[in-house]
């Protein structure tokens, strides 16, 4: 019986994953080499344009680093995540959320622009925003496990 149990808290809820770092770094985004607007448009920018930053806070878990809603020239959106670190865990999550980050916790969850599972928990990371996404409404980035449905780390982009 005892040894059921450890083998179903070993399975759900994963605690050697807090003590397991992966680290990523991609390079942040830039336009194409070769990228030249036609003649008869107006010079799009060279390179993104931050639209949003902030820094992280923690929640459950120590998080810490920068979060920044970037525009590409081409028109798309990308949340990259700088100097960042969090603990690792089980389904872990990257959100786009409308609840203020200084808000209760238990709404980051509620609606959110799902950007994908938590590619590394350390490093320089790029989460492509879904097309169609209305940044308008954006007021945080969140780092959410959505097995227990608590937030990890948010930061208030501004």
């Amino acid at each position: 019986m005892a040894l059921g149990g450890a083998i179903f808290v070993l399975v759900y809820f994963t605690p050697q994953a807090l003590f397991i770092n992966t680290r990523l770094d991609e390079p942040a985004p830039s336009p194409p080499a070769a990228a030249q607007p036609p003649a008869s448009r107006a010079p799009s920018p060279s390179g993104p344009v931050t639209l949003l930053s902030g820094t992280f806070r923690s929640l459950e878990h120590t998080t810490t680093g920068r979060a920044l809603l970037l525009r590409l020239p081409d028109g798309s959106a990308v949340l990259r995540l700088e100097n960042f670190s969090t603990s690792n865990g089980p389904d872990v999550h990257v959100y786009l959320s409308a609840a203020p980050a200084d808000g209760p916790s238990d709404t980051f969850g509620r609606n959110p622009i799902e950007l994908g599972s938590l590619k590394a928990n350390q490093g320089n990371i790029n989460y492509a925003v879904p097309a169609g996404a209305n940044l308008a409404t954006v007021k945080a980035a969140v780092i959410w496990c959505r097995r227990f449905s608590v937030g990890f780390g948010v930061a208030s982009l501004d």
